[in-house]
């Protein structure tokens, strides 16, 4: 599962704000009309590329480490908790009829399951990785101060 945050590359706009872009997701672009706005949008653009890997049946990139001052950005905890699930499934060449099938769910219960904005109870995805033989743990970071970056 995605522990740390993947680098942001801030480009200031011609016409004004800061377009944003994510070298290990080049398919995750946004902009905003000043910095933090940039930074919000940036989580959707992520959210948004990762769920078009998940629907193609890509490998998800790795987040690179960030060099010094570089801002990152993490997609939001459920969105990681059901990558983890299908990072293991990818790993397991698991399909997902057969986790269904382990499961004892429909076929559409998997793919609510995997997407990324579908609000999913996290003991349903705990049980998916359970039967994965996987198991997750919480890791709570201390948050970069955005404000103070260039």
């Amino acid at each position: 599962m995605e522990t740390q945050g993947y680098p942001v590359t801030l480009t200031p706009a011609e016409e004004g704000g800061f377009v944003v872009s994510f070298p290990d997701v080049p398919e995750a672009l946004t902009q905003g009309e000043n910095r933090e706005d940039a930074l919000a949008r940036a989580v959707d653009a992520l959210e948004t590329a990762l769920e078009m890997y998940v629907e193609e049946g890509r490998e998800i990139p790795k987040p690179s480490k960030a060099r010094r001052g570089q801002v990152t950005v993490r997609a939001p905890m459920l969105a990681q908790m059901k990558l983890a699930v299908y990072n293991a499934m990818r790993e397991q060449k698991v399909r997902k009829t057969e986790l269904a099938r382990r499961m004892g769910w429909h076929l559409m219960q998997v793919d609510r399951l995997l997407d990324l904005r579908h609000s999913t109870r996290v003991n349903d995805i705990e049980a998916a990785l359970g039967s994965l033989n996987r198991a997750f743990s919480i890791n709570v970071d201390e948050l970069e101060d955005r404000r103070m970056r260039a």
